[in-house]
C-alpha cells in the first residue's frame, strides 16, 4: 500500500485565508457561527489532501471520517469583508479518533478564534468505526496518546425550557448524504433565537464557545425538536441544548458559555 511522504512544512499544518463573504454574516454584519465551522472543516479536508489522503483514497478503502464533537471559541467579532488566517493541524490520535487544532488569527496575528475538532473514522460498508489505518501517527508525526474526546454531559430540561421545532431541510446535507455537522450549529442557534433576546449573548456575544457533541444522525426530511434552557458551567453563564427527532432519539447536545 502506497503511504504518502508529505514534506515537513505540510505534516506541521497548513495556513489557508479565508475572506468571510456577504451570505455568511448575519443581520449585524458579522459571520455566523456555523460558517466558522465550516472554515475548519474545508481546512480539515485541504491539510487531508496535502498530505497525500485524499477522498480518493479513503474511498478506495470503504473509509470516512465523521465528525463527533466539536469545540469553538470565538474570541471577538469577526465581521464580513475580514480575512482570516486560518491554520489547522493533527493533535491527536486514538485508535479510531483524530482532533485537530485548529486557529484563525487576523492578518496582523491576532487570534480571534480557535476549536477542537474529534473526528472518528468509519467503516462506509459495515457502518460501523474502523481503525485509524497505521500508517496515519508516522506520516502526520504526532504519537498515538490520550486525549478526551469531546462530551457535553447534560442534565434533564429544567421546566422553563424553550422547546423549538425545526427540521431538516435538502440544503443541509452534505455530499455524504448526511446533515453536515456545521448544520446542527445553525439549529442551535435557532433554538436560542426562539429563547428571545435573554440569549442574545450566546449567539452573538464574544467571547464565547460552544461544545458540540454528535450522538445520531439526523434523517434526510425529519421533524427536530430543540430544547433550550440556561445552564451555568463553572460559574460561567451558560446555554444549554438537547436536539431530538420527533421519536425522541437524542441526536446531539451542545453548551454555549458566554464570556468565557
Amino acid at each position: 500500500m502506497r503511504v504518502p511522504h508529505p514534506p515537513p512544512d505540510v505534516v506541521r499544518g497548513v495556513t489557508v485565508a479565508y475572506r468571510v463573504r456577504f451570505d455568511e454574516c448575519a443581520p449585524d454584519g458579522v459571520v455566523r457561527s456555523s460558517a466558522l465551522l465550516r472554515y475548519a472543516q474545508d481546512i480539515a479536508w485541504i491539510h487531508s489532501e496535502r498530505m497525500g489522503f485524499t477522498r480518493a483514497w479513503y474511498a478506495e478503502r470503504d473509509l470516512a471520517w465523521v465528525v463527533r464533537a466539536a469545540e469553538l471559541a470565538i474570541l471577538e467579532p469577526i465581521s464580513l469583508g475580514q480575512t482570516i488566517d486560518l491554520t489547522t493541524a493533527v493533535v491527536g490520535f486514538r485508535k479510531v479518533w483524530v482532533r485537530r487544532r485548529t486557529e484563525g488569527r487576523l492578518p496582523g496575528g491576532r487570534l480571534v478564534l480557535w476549536g477542537h475538532t474529534d473526528w472518528v473514522m468509519t467503516d462506509v460498508v459495515r457502518g460501523l468505526p474502523g481503525r485509524v489505518p497505521p500508517e496515519f501517527p508516522g506520516v502526520f508525526d504526532v504519537p498515538p496518546g490520550p486525549f478526551e474526546p469531546g462530551r457535553v454531559p447534560l442534565p434533564p430540561a429544567s421546566d422553563d425550557a424553550v422547546h423549538h421545532r425545526s427540521g431538516v431541510r435538502p440544503q443541509d446535507l452534505d455530499p455524504m448524504g448526511h446533515v453536515n455537522n456545521a448544520a446542527y450549529l445553525d439549529y442551535l442557534e435557532e433554538a436560542l433565537h426562539a429563547a428571545g433576546p435573554v440569549a442574545a449573548p450566546a449567539i452573538t456575544g464574544t467571547p464565547r464557545r460552544v461544545r458540540l457533541e454528535y450522538l445520531a444522525p439526523a434523517a434526510p426530511g425529519i421533524a427536530l425538536l430543540g430544547d433550550t434552557w440556561p445552564e451555568p458551567l463553572d460559574g460561567v453563564d451558560g446555554w444549554a441544548w438537547r436536539l431530538t427527532d420527533d421519536g425522541g432519539r437524542e441526536l446531539a447536545r451542545a453548551r454555549v458559555l458566554a464570556g468565557a
